[in-house]
């Protein structure tokens, strides 16, 4: 029997505006964050079912090959999100009061 290797797979693709784990509704950004975090890529796999272990595994890899423009790019996410809560702040700020309220009862904080 003769072995062959595998084809290299592509494990994340660029679209709309993000980077996706390919094939997937995942985002790079959520193992990315999960990594960062300290969680192991096992533990992604598991708070991610419709990942493979393999395919984590691919994501991480992608980062780290990658993680110069990888940074920037959720640096830049993180700001938009800054700017959007920013503006629902002042465009509903009972609103948002009230949703804060709640985000900081539910962490026990109130």
């Amino acid at each position: 029997m003769t072995l062959t290797p595998t084809p290299t797979k592509q494990y994340v693709e660029q679209g709309h505006k993000g980077y996706w784990i390919a094939g997937t509704r995942i985002s790079l950004d959520s193992v990315v964050y999960s990594f960062l975090n300290g969680e192991s890529p096992e533990s992604i796999a598991q708070n991610f079912p419709l990942l493979s272990l393999e395919q984590v595994y691919g994501a991480i890899t992608f980062y780290l090959a990658n993680r110069e423009m990888i940074d920037i790019y959720l640096e830049a996410g993180e700001a938009e999100f800054q700017q959007l809560q920013h503006s629902f702040r002042e465009k509903s700020p009972l609103l948002y009061q009230k949703l804060k309220a709640a985000q900081l009862q539910k962490q026990g904080r109130v």
